[in-house]
């Protein structure tokens, strides 16, 4: 576009000077009297990002890594992990330790760690996304504030995280991890990625830098089983304490046996007698009427005890309810039962399936048993500990079972997240009369369980109208909603736990004082570490009808065959009830 020039301004009748008229430099009319207004625009432009350092050659997510993680370097490098709960992340650092890595476990993600997410994450990530790499920014920014240069921060440190696939933003963690470290001035930074299926990489370089041995993975397998196993104890006995703070106490010390056990490489056993030991001194009134609320939804929200999900397990027992966690070892399990299905459905295609990891040419019927012995070993050890340790009468779940009542309204071959798990978990809490409440824990805009806990669970609460289920989202903020609306619903689980206590009371037509008087003259009854057998949600109602079958056993008889007799019917009358609806 060319305008022409004249003494009384331009030819497009807007009477504007030259002098005024400043697109570049050398904006001056030709011989001919006119301008090319575009030209003068690009050159104004070219000019602009020049003055502006902005005509450089950019590039985005460039890796610039001095070196690998490598053997040599072991002795100057310290391993940074999270992400699990405290206690995980604790004996973690005392298993590898004990193999000779520099650990450190860094501290469970908080507000702070969401601010630093936020700024230097992409936007529209999840909740987890957010605390998660938030979490390391917030940690590396410390040490840089305490002193530490950003090239010695970045030579020797790494972090060991977990990744996956699937439709889920937790595939896309790495790139996140890349991306907040370059912006906050860490580029470079080495991120060693453990697939959940797949092995383990390093996701800012080739080379692999840990030794994966034995050692290796039986130290991870302890840190895991026993976390576990410990934090389950806790939840059980912490809500019947007569002494507040007696279990945080039994808790804090039992970490300390199991971590110094696992990092100066001394009888684990011995430790965990001691552990039984701790918890046995805590003094307890299993009487109080508590509500067992269980914690269901994404893995992360779920597990963590920090302000990702407002620190969901610690309000619901200073609310008075007893929380029942899920477990890493559940998760475990669930991923042997995903490979053992996917076996079994691709052995009919084996002629074709020549992929890298197919089953052309070879034995499936092999891989099949080697994937239930592996699930064999994995409930056998952690059993094992468990009971050693205190927690009797715990049961994990059967996958298969969790697989056949989630079917007819999940199927069980959509991955993501809990995947089914969430379906077959509230039908089997209601059923089993395994929990009072069960709430499920998801971060905003989470795509695998906000699907299921907003869509599907709906029609489970039709079919189940006894189940009280409540999901909640998880955005960083909003934490008083969140706990008002946790409120309202946990009176409900407080009057159902209540009329459990009185029911089992009158089965057997004793009062609250004569349980008492019982419990006073056989003390083990009483025990924190007792668990009655299973027949009530809350543990209150357990104990006392522990106590009936210890002064009633005849009557204990007969009211276990009229259970039996009763659950029967109602389970074939929600079968054909979950097949129509499911048809519908």
């Amino acid at each position: 576009m060319t305008v022409a020039h004249t003494s009384e301004g331009l030819s497009t009748g807007r009477s504007v000077s030259f002098d005024k008229l400043s697109l570049g430099k050398a904006a001056k009319p030709g011989a001919s009297g006119e301008i090319d207004i575009d030209a003068e625009l690009a050159r104004f432009e070219a000019e602009a990002r020049a003055d502006l350092g902005l005509d450089q050659p950019t590039e985005q997510y460039v890796e610039h890594v001095a070196r690998d993680f490598q053997a040599k370097d072991r002795a100057h490098t310290t391993i940074l992990v999270s992400g699990l709960t405290m206690a995980h992340d604790y004996f973690v650092q005392g298993a590898l330790s004990g193999l000779g890595y520099n650990i450190r476990a860094m501290d469970v993600a908080d507000y702070d760690a969401l601010r630093y997410g936020k700024e230097f994450g992409n936007r529209g990530q999840c909740n987890p996304t957010y605390f998660t790499v938030g979490n390391l920014v917030k940690h590396l920014s410390q040490l840089r504030d305490g002193g530490m240069s950003t090239e010695e921060i970045i030579k020797s440190h790494v972090f060991l995280t977990a990744g996956a696939c699937g439709p889920c933003r937790f595939g896309m963690y790495v790139t996140e991890y890349r991306k907040a470290l370059r912006d906050a001035g860490f580029d470079g930074f080495r991120v060693l990625l453990f697939q959940q299926q797949g092995g383990l990489k390093q996701a800012t370089g080739e080379e692999e830098g840990l030794k994966f041995d034995q050692p290796f993975f039986l130290g991870l397998i302890k840190a895991l089983f026993i976390g576990d196993a410990l934090n389950a104890i806790s939840y059980r006995v912490r809500p019947y304490e007569l002494v507040a703070g007696a279990t945080d106490h039994a808790l804090a010390e039992s970490k300390r046996h199991i971590h110094d056990a696992l990092k100066d490489q001394t009888s684990i056993v011995v430790a965990m007698w001691k552990v039984r030991r701790e918890f046995s001194k805590v003094k307890v009134d299993k009487l109080r009427v508590r509500p067992k609320v269980g914690i269901i939804g994404e893995f992360w929200a779920m597990t963590t005890e920090g302000d990702g999900n407002y620190k969901m397990p610690k309000f619901l027992q200073e609310e008075g309810a007893e929380v029942d966690v899920q477990l890493v070892t559940a998760w475990i399990i669930f991923m042997i039962w995903e490979n053992m299905r996917d076996t079994q459905h691709r052995m009919t295609l084996r002629q074709d399936d020549d992929a890298r990891k197919g089953l052309e040419g070879k034995e499936p019927t092999g891989k099949v048993w080697k994937l239930r012995g592996a699930e064999v070993a994995v409930r056998g050890l952690f059993q094992g500990w468990a009971n050693m340790m205190g927690l009797h009468g715990y049961h994990l779940p059967d996958m298969f079972e969790v697989a056949d009542v989630a079917k007819d309204f999940y199927n069980n071959d959509l991955r993501g997240g809990e995947a089914h798990m969430e379906v077959g978990k509230l039908i089997l809490n209601v059923v089993k009369s395994k929990v009072n409440m069960t709430l499920s824990v998801k971060p905003f805009g989470c795509m695998p369980s906000s699907g299921v806990s907003d869509g599907v669970q709906s029609a489970i609460t039709e079919l189940y109208p006894e189940a009280i289920f409540l999901p909640i989202e998880t955005t960083g903020d909003g934490a008083v909603n969140v706990q008002s609306r946790v409120q309202m619903m946990l009176f409900k689980a407080k009057a159902h736990a209540q009329r459990e206590m009185d029911r089992a009371l009158e089965r057997y037509g004793m009062t609250e004082e004569e349980v008492r008087q019982t419990l006073e003259r056989f003390p083990i009854l009483g025990h924190p570490l007792m668990k009655a057998p299973h027949r009530n949600a809350s543990t209150a109602a357990d104990t006392v009808e522990l106590v009936g079958m210890v002064r009633h056993p005849l009557r204990a008889l007969k009211i276990a065959a009229e259970r039996r007799k009763s659950q029967l019917t109602l389970r074939k009358g929600r079968h054909v009830h979950a097949t129509a609806a499911a048809a519908a």
